[in-house]
């Protein structure tokens, strides 16, 4: 079975999808168990970003092979979840947030597909695919009032949490939301010319605006969120169109080459499928 719709589920979230599973070896590596199934009558698949035991901490998910098995299996669209802690103070623990932008501050994670030529420089000025972020926002705005469309995500190594220092220094810099899966997730999408979104909930208030910051109180907020972002998702998946016709993301690659590398036999990552 193929899927053209794939979401990644964080810490938390629980799979919409009933069906099969299914593991898929890559050249990076096997994903974690698939389920593979259907959503209203459109075909999707579940990731679980940490595994299904949530056995994997963040700066050692094998994102590679996550979403090269996701293409793999025909996924063109991917949704996102991700819990954060909130750096702006306007937000609370429970809100929703569709974010526009990324600063990456991860160290030691393997973030690219092209490490040999032919040399690859994909464009990211808009990091999410305009198409699915839309319908997001959209949905989002349907079943929570809790919502905020634009943020700008700090994504850091993990597994630690962040010092009051950092989140000032991310403050400054713009960031109003902080996580530790956000990259290299988004950028291998965009390698793969995959179309790629997240939506976030807000699980605790980041470091320094809260007395401490708990393991079992993020996992928590990401129960009692599950029912709203269960909702969104079913929703959104129902809009995705079918066609990707006016979306930038399907041709990331076109002129992501330098001009040197323009004979070159290897044109991209090739995935059997």
């Amino acid at each position: 079975m193929t899927a053209p719709i794939a979401i990644i589920g964080g810490s938390g979230v629980r799979s919409i999808v009933k069906g099969d599973y299914k593991i898929v070896g890559t050249p990076y590596g096997p994903t974690p168990r698939l389920t593979l199934g259907e959503v209203r009558g459109t075909k999707v698949v579940f990731l679980p970003r940490h595994g299904v035991d949530h056995s994997r901490p963040p700066h050692k998910v094998n994102y590679r092979a996550n979403l090269w098995g996701l293409k793999s299996i025909g996924v063109e669209r991917v949704i996102a979840t991700n819990a954060v802690g909130a750096i702006d103070q306007k937000l609370e623990p429970g809100d929703i947030l569709i974010p526009t932008d990324i600063v990456d501050f991860t160290k030691s994670r393997h973030g690219s597909f092209y490490d040999d030529s032919p040399v690859t420089h994909v464009d990211v000025s808009e990091p999410y695919c305009p198409v699915v972020r839309r319908i997001l926002a959209e949905a989002s705005a349907s079943h929570t009032k809790n919502v905020h469309d634009g943020a700008v995500m700090a994504c850091t190594e993990g597994p630690r949490y962040e010092t009051p220092a950092e989140i000032r220094m991310m403050r400054i810099a713009g960031c109003g939301i902080v996580g530790m899966t956000g990259s290299p997730e988004a950028f291998l999408a965009r390698e793969l010319e995959m179309c790629y979104a997240p939506v976030c909930f807000v699980s605790n208030m980041a470091a320094g605006l809260q007395r401490v910051l708990s393991a079992q109180e993020v996992e928590l907020k990401g129960r009692e969120t599950n029912n709203v972002l269960n909702k969104i998702l079913i929703e959104a998946i129902e809009k995705v169109p079918v066609s990707r016709k006016g979306c930038p993301c399907g041709t990331a690659l076109a002129a992501a080459r330098l001009s040197g590398n323009a004979k070159e036999t290897k044109e991209r990552p090739t995935i059997a499928g």
